[in-house]
């Protein structure tokens, strides 16, 4: 099947091919058509499948006969991160290259001013984060009434952050006559029951059973004292042929050390995390897409969707705290049919993750052993026989000193200590019983006649 069979517009068609694409995946194949049929849809695939292509290709079309309102995005495509927001629209910007279409960008961290003045001016697609989008509609910058298409992506992963509730209110917003898309790698319980409440007789698609990993990723888990980790990690980057890795780690201090460590051992390495802002996170995403850097130590805001090309391998230096994480990191090799190694070091506290990743996934990970040579990758020190011929100098003696003398007294401290030099101190006969005995003034003294 090709891309030409799916029932896409001509211009549509060209902006594909002029991409390099020409056959669509699975979820593509079986996503377009329903989506041009404007049935809602619950779609459940692995990560690194073409989902995304598989709703905003669909759109573009849909999207191309109407017209634009102010404050009234046509349709909507909610995201849990930033990062997958930009990327949407990325891809919007590719593939819409032939079509009339405005879009906009509802993300945190970047200011507001540009964002309200593109809504006022009529988009047809708004690409939004839950967390601004509720900012800005309490604002009342924004109305839902017009938006006659929503997406909600990666709804697992909107489930971990805590925004099912501002998507419930949301929907709550949106007119109840609308086409709903959602999309997922797993389907927890929470989540199907927001498809429940608000999908209208939905077709459902499974490429993959829920929570599988891809074939193509070899997996390994390496058992490693919590001590070692970074050294282990500095071994398989140098040994296992890595030509670009991400590294992920489970709290953002983590990320920021073991960044700075891997740098002092010569690495070319950057970081991305939560606490950083919009603009720093984009640019250290160019730099390793540019090969200025080619490893890239990231916390779970990297994990989802992020489809950057020739990752050779995933290292979890944690294992994850949720299982479905475990999916998503290592989901960022071995896309589009390339294969990829990913690494999970286990240490004697990630024990349970790991049987919990394990337990999900439906089958063990594979065990790699690593031995570390006694002296390898250690911090330089001097020889032994500079430090025996070091040890062997005779020590310098340092000259005796001369041996204190008694300390004397007070009184004898004060009767040998000279006087200062200054105005001399009188000495006043002591004063009898009842007569003034403080200081006499000199000029009582003098007459005044």
């Amino acid at each position: 099947m090709k891309f030409a069979d799916l029932g896409l517009s001509d211009e549509l068609l060209g902006a594909v091919t002029a991409k390099g694409y020409d056959t669509p995946t699975p979820i593509q194949a079986q996503a377009i058509p329903s989506v041009l049929m404007m049935k809602d849809l619950i779609a459940i695939a692995q990560t690194g499948t073409g989902k995304t292509a598989s709703f905003v290709l669909p759109m573009i079309d849909i999207l191309a006969h109407g017209r634009r309102r102010a404050m009234m995005p046509r349709s909507l495509i909610l995201e849990p991160t930033r990062e997958l927001a930009a990327q949407v629209a990325e891809n919007f910007e590719q593939y819409g290259v032939n079509h009339d279409l405005k879009m906009a960008l509802l993300i945190g961290g970047v200011q507001m001013g540009d964002q309200v003045k593109a809504l006022n001016e009529g988009v047809d697609v708004l690409i939004a984060t839950p967390g601004r989008l509720m900012d800005l509609f309490e604002r009342g910058k924004i109305l839902l009434t017009g938006c006659d298409l929503l997406v909600i992506d990666e709804a697992d992963r909107m489930l971990d952050m805590g925004f099912i509730p501002d998507i419930e209110t949301i929907c709550s917003k949106l007119p109840a006559n609308r086409q709903t898309l959602l999309f997922s790698a797993t389907m927890p319980p929470p989540i199907k029951k927001l498809a429940d409440k608000f999908l209208s007789n939905p077709k459902y698609i499974e490429v993959a059973r829920p929570a599988s990993t891809n074939t193509n990723i070899a997996q390994h888990k390496v058992p490693v004292d919590s001590r070692k980790k970074r050294e282990v990690l500095r071994h398989l980057l140098r040994t296992d042929d890595v030509s670009t890795a991400m590294i992920f780690a489970n709290r953002k201090t983590t990320v920021r050390e073991l960044n700075k460590s891997l740098r002092s051992h010569g690495f070319a390495s950057g970081e991305i995390h939560g606490d950083m802002d919009q603009p720093a996170r984009l640019a250290e995403l160019q730099r390793f897409k540019d090969g200025q850097i080619n490893i890239l130590v990231c916390s779970d805001v990297a994990a989802r969707g992020l489809d950057i090309k020739g990752v050779s391998h995933v290292f979890n230096f944690d294992t994850p705290w949720h299982p479905d994480d475990y999916v998503h990191r290592i989901g960022r090799t071995g896309r589009a049919g390339a294969t990829g190694r990913a690494f999970t070091l286990v240490g004697k506290e990630d024990a349970e993750a790991i049987e919990n990743v394990e337990k999900l996934t439906g089958g063990k990970v594979p065990v790699f052993e690593v031995k570390l040579e006694a002296a390898a990758d250690r911090p330089r020190r001097e020889s032994s026989e500079a430090a025996e011929k070091r040890e062997q100098e005779p020590r310098r003696k340092s000259e005796a000193k001369p041996e204190r003398a008694p300390r004397k007294t007070r009184a004898e401290q004060t009767d040998e200590q000279p006087r200062r030099a200054g105005r001399p101190v009188s000495r006043e006969p002591a004063s009898e019983p009842g007569e003034w005995n403080g200081p006499v003034p000199g000029f009582l003294g003098i007459s005044a006649l």
